[in-house]
């Protein structure tokens, strides 16, 4: 383990205020920089946690006029939702802020001015895009028109979500502006600009420095090299906007500056903040201005070409011109893509899940160790529901939850609750385990100094696995009677192996690890023990024990399949929130009627729901239609696609009778569909319509269809 006396500065990305966070979030950015801040401490090194709200920017100003309220009544509901869903699964910020603060627009603005002052910008007149029906100007996500590089129709006016191109809105064809719907004119503005070009060949020479000094990934360098193969171009700094950090200069009043200029200074400002808060105002300057501070900024893909090149030039053309200087991140480890169930996380169509949502079912250390064991950091990684219950059930609860309370269940049986004596001379087995405890808590660290933190939890669990095989092979059930020291030696080193790994998970399961700190009856926490005294013997021949307690419970499959069933029905709700299953998933054993879904084999009695008037049926059109093709939704067990006629009019419809019909089966039958649904988005696939269908006694969906052979497109009445 290396000796590190710098102090230590760790950012996460400031997540957008403009809905929740989601899993993909959660690994990309937030868990592992949590992980290695918490094991920092461990280490008792000097060391902060930055992070915060994104709050400006156009997403924001475009959901507060779909929810007709204003932008900051949108960040502070964001802002905070946010900040509870962080801490409940055990983000350890030292501040979290926001960019709406005050003494953020400060920092900002101090930035500004200060490159408008030693004429680093450049100021130019050029065309934008100009709403004549709304009287504004429209900033590139208030313009959506065809991409210039792929034909994608549904493109932003700054990036193609479809081929991650980067383009100028006015290169955009068939543009149309995003609050009116009208195609916006050319009118003339005046922006100013960051010449990022003039720092290419000192950004280049940072950047080779600093993976000669720090291995950097792979990906990073990678994404950096293709924007330095392109020629850096300038930036605007500004744009037309009335939500923001005003231009502090006279006759700029309807600018703002540009959202990708001011975030990432939310770094400093919240450091700031922190400052303030603990009572020592100047502090932060200790983290931002010694030039040996390790400063480590840790993001997503997305966020490579801001925090590698952006942000660095930012800070060089800042330290160029003034006597304080900012230092540069050390290291940016930026995570690819976690994606959902195969495939990518998208709010727009109800695909995949808030980690509030997920929260609601599971305890967070169960979803903190699965997303660490399947953490993309060399390439994207997939969340599967089956994954996630495989983890739990076969490594935390079966592996590392049996080791835990098999020991302790057999030391209160036999000594009374209390560490055992340990034989003066240890066994070849015995020596082998405690020589495994120095060689996890060295290679575990090793991995972490190098942001490897599947690679630590996964040598962690190793040790789990040899722990569980150490007491096997001496099987204290004979000894306790046949050689009662060796049963006491045996039971000792397990409880020392135990208090190990209460220190070593403390940075990825800080709940469970804390639970058996306090089973073991220790003072303080794990973290406080101390990384380095992980592989020590400290337990005390003698020591009282407290109770055991079941640190993980199993997930049953009707659990998972409850969910998964979830996912197969067709929504028009646009949000991506689940209906959380009864509480207790994974924490209890008790489960309600609900989620054992018995069959009961009795029909609803009638009159059971609400009534509707006859009106209100007519509003539903019900057709005959006729299926021309079927196929399975890959991916999913119950749903299948089907092509349908209905009458002049073909269209697909999605339905969750897979597992009751084969696709072939279904071919050539007639079904009646409800024809005037608004359409649905499910897996990435659009249904246009509901086919019909009821359950028999035995739970078989049998679909709905007529007495004789009926036209396609027949009115239903």
């Amino acid at each position: 383990m290396k000796s590190l006396d710098k102090k230590i500065l760790v950012t996460a990305a400031l997540p957008y205020a403009n809905g929740k966070i989601h899993l993909g979030h959660l690994a990309g950015a937030y868990l592992p920089a949590d992980i290695y801040v918490r094991y920092q401490r461990s280490m008792k090194r000097d060391v902060i946690f930055i992070c915060g709200s994104d709050e400006h920017g156009v997403p924001i100003t475009i959901t507060a006029e779909k929810e007709n309220t204003t932008p900051q009544n949108v960040v502070d509901r964001v802002h905070l939702q946010n900040k509870a869903t962080f801490e409940k699964c055990g983000m350890s910020f030292d501040n979290y802020s926001r960019t709406s603060l005050p003494l953020h627009h400060e920092t900002a603005k101090e930035f500004f001015l200060a490159f408008f002052k030693n004429q680093i910008l450049v100021e130019k007149k050029e065309q934008q895009y100009f709403d004549e029906k709304k009287q504004k100007f429209l900033p590139d996500r208030y313009v959506e028109g065809i991409c210039p590089v792929c034909a994608n129709p549904e493109a932003r006016g700054d990036q193609c979500e479809k081929c991650g191109s980067y383009y100028n809105s006015t290169e955009l064809k068939n543009p149309k502006s995003k609050l009116s719907g009208e195609t916006p004119t050319l009118r003339d503005t005046t922006h100013f600009y960051f010449p990022l070009g003039n720092y290419q060949k000192r950004l280049e020479e940072y950047l080779k420095v600093s993976n000669e000094r720090e291995k950097w990934k792979d990906n990073v360098l990678s994404a950096c090299k293709g924007w330095f193969n392109d020629v850096l171009r300038d930036r605007a700094v500004t744009r037309d906007l009335d939500w923001g950090v005003p231009v502090p200069l006279d006759g700029y009043d309807n600018k703002v500056l540009y959202v990708w200029f001011e975030a990432v200074l939310g770094y400093i400002s919240s450091t700031k903040e922190w400052s303030k808060k603990v009572g020592k105002e100047n502090l932060w300057k200790e983290y931002w201005h010694d030039e040996n501070t390790k400063y480590v900024a840790f993001i997503g893909k997305d966020n490579i070409v801001f925090h590698c090149i952006v942000f660095p030039a930012m800070l060089m053309a800042w330290n160029d011109i003034n006597e304080t200087k900012y230092v540069l991140p050390t290291n940016v480890p930026a995570n690819e893509f976690l994606n959902f169930e195969g495939q990518k996380f998208s709010k727009s169509k109800n695909w995949g899940i808030d980690v509030d949502d997920f929260l609601s079912l599971f305890p967070p250390d169960l979803l903190r160790y699965s997303l660490t064991m399947n953490m993309p950091e060399g390439k994207d990684a997939d969340f599967y529901w089956k994954d996630f219950q495989s983890r739990v059930n076969n490594e935390l609860a079966d592996t590392f939850g049996n080791f835990v309370n098999r020991t302790f269940t057999f030391v209160f049986k036999n000594f009374e609750g209390k560490v055992p004596p340990v034989s003066d001379a240890l066994s070849m087995v015995d020596d082998m385990l405690v020589n495994h405890l120095d060689w996890t808590t060295s290679r575990s660290s090793d991995a972490l100094e190098k942001y490897s933190f599947r690679e630590a939890a996964s040598c962690i669990m190793e040790l789990v696995r040899v722990s569980n095989k150490y007491f096997d092979s001496n099987e204290p059930w004979v000894t306790v009677k046949k050689n009662p020291e060796q049963c006491a030696t045996t039971l000792n080193l397990c409880l020392q192996t135990i208090r190990t790994l209460s220190i070593l998970f403390e940075p990825f399961i800080p709940s469970a690890s804390q639970r058996i700190w306090k089973m073991l009856n220790l003072k303080g926490t794990p973290s406080e023990a101390g990384w380095e005294s992980a592989s020590k013997r400290y337990l005390e021949v003698g020591h009282i024990l407290n109770s055991p307690e079941i640190l993980f419970i199993k997930i049953e499959d009707e659990t998972i399949e409850k969910i998964l069933h979830r996912m197969d029905q067709p929504t028009n709700d646009s949000s991506t929130e689940f209906t959380p299953i009864p509480s207790g998933l994974g924490v209890t054993n008790q489960r309600t009627n609900e989620l054992t879904n018995k069959p009961t084999n009795l029909p609803a009695a009638a009159g059971e729901k609400t009534k509707i008037t006859i009106d209100d049926f007519k509003k539903i059109e019900l057709r005959v239609a006729k299926i021309l093709s079927c196929e399975q939704i890959p991916k999913s067990k119950k749903l299948l696609k089907m092509k349908v006629t209905i009458g002049t009019e073909e269209r697909q419809i999605l339905a969750g009778i897979a597992e009751h019909y084969k696709p072939e089966d279904l071919i050539g039958k007639t079904i009646i569909v409800v024809a005037n649904l608004e359409p649905a988005k499910l897996m990435g696939n659009e249904s246009q319509g509901m086919m019909l269908a009821a359950s028999d006694d035995n739970g078989k969906l049998c679909f709905v269809t007529t007495e004789k052979e009926m036209q396609a497109g027949s009115v239903v009445k």
